[in-house]
């Protein structure tokens, strides 16, 4: 483990929580960068039962460009937390964080191309890479989105966006009317790779700690907006994402989760959850009283559906 004292430009934060050989593959990926600026690694562990934290500590190959530095919590706090956690080590030199879910890889180009793009842009404040899932080999399309209006909700959930893929009024949920192929804002992208300005995470408080697990991207992504800073997607790099380790909730993934029964009920719980604080506190005022009601009881219906699937299916 290279625990260099050497300033860097960039410090990446991993969350980790029973990944199992995940994170290693991670932390491999990341090693192997060809890189031209110096990059810190912070990985903190939500106390995983599992011994992929410390695997990935006795495994990690070295690369003079990369500073490592490991953090094991005592309890699992969630995500946002967690990460605030991890913060605290920061390098003070870097100018840029970034946030990284350990169920992913990187091609070896991807850490400097992103710290180009910040250097040549004085304007992006924040910004996401093309995200495409193991699976499908797909975008997945949670990188590059809008605010869950209830209309975008709505038009999401009851398949009018998937009749309307490119229209701006039916498929605002994913911003499906911009070209996935060029830079361009966005409103909303993923915490699996979120890359931001440390001043910038500092005026907004970083995460907000009200979200357990899920939503607080989206959070602070709303908090990018209020504060006029602007997220990008930038889409000439990307990585791959082997969605939902932790949760055990995602279809695709499902089969390869480290999650039990227990930790899935959990996560379903959470993810709705999240959706219902987000409403409450960034979109419900705009709402007349009966659309509220409408936009609450569809979460709390949408709750019990997918806590069903993570007891039996």
């Amino acid at each position: 483990m290279n625990k260099s004292a050497n300033k860097s430009k960039l410090s990446v934060i991993i969350l980790n929580y029973n990944t199992d050989n995940f994170l290693q593959k991670c932390l491999q990926s990341i090693l192997k960068s060809r890189l031209r600026d110096r990059v810190q690694i912070i990985v903190t562990d939500n106390a995983s039962s599992d011994n992929s934290f410390n695997i990935a500590q006795k495994n990690l190959p070295s690369n003079p460009k990369i500073s490592t530095e490991f953090l094991k919590l005592t309890r699992n706090i969630g995500f946002s937390a967690g990460n605030n956690k991890g913060l605290k080590l920061v390098n003070s030199s870097s100018s840029y964080v970034l946030f990284l879910n350990p169920d992913t890889t990187l091609p070896p180009t991807t850490l400097q191309k992103m710290i180009n793009f910040f250097d040549q842009r004085s304007s992006v404040d924040a910004a996401t890479c093309k995200i495409i899932l193991a699976k499908t080999g797909r975008l997945q399309p949670e990188c590059h989105r809008g605010f869950p209006t209830p209309w975008r909700a709505f038009c999401h959930f009851s398949g009018l966006a998937k009749l309307f893929p490119q229209s701006k009024t039916f498929s605002g949920y994913f911003l499906g009317h911009l070209n996935k192929n060029k830079t361009h804002p966005i409103e909303a992208c993923l915490g699996a790779f979120l890359m931001i300005k440390k001043k910038v995470g500092e005026g907004i408080g970083w995460w907000n700690e009200k979200y357990f697990f899920y939503g607080e991207d989206l959070d602070l992504c709303y908090q990018l907006k209020k504060n006029n800073y602007k997220l990008f997607f930038y889409p000439h790099c990307h990585i791959t994402h082997f969605q939902g380790i932790s949760s055990g909730i995602i279809k695709e993934s499902r089969t390869i989760s480290t999650a039990n029964r227990q930790t899935r009920i959990k996560a379903a719980r959470a993810s709705t959850q999240a959706m219902r604080i987000f409403y409450q506190d960034h979109l419900l005022d705009q709402y007349s009283p009966p659309v509220q009601k409408l936009v609450l009881l569809a979460i709390n219906l949408l709750q019990k559906l997918r806590v069903f699937k993570a007891k039996y299916l």
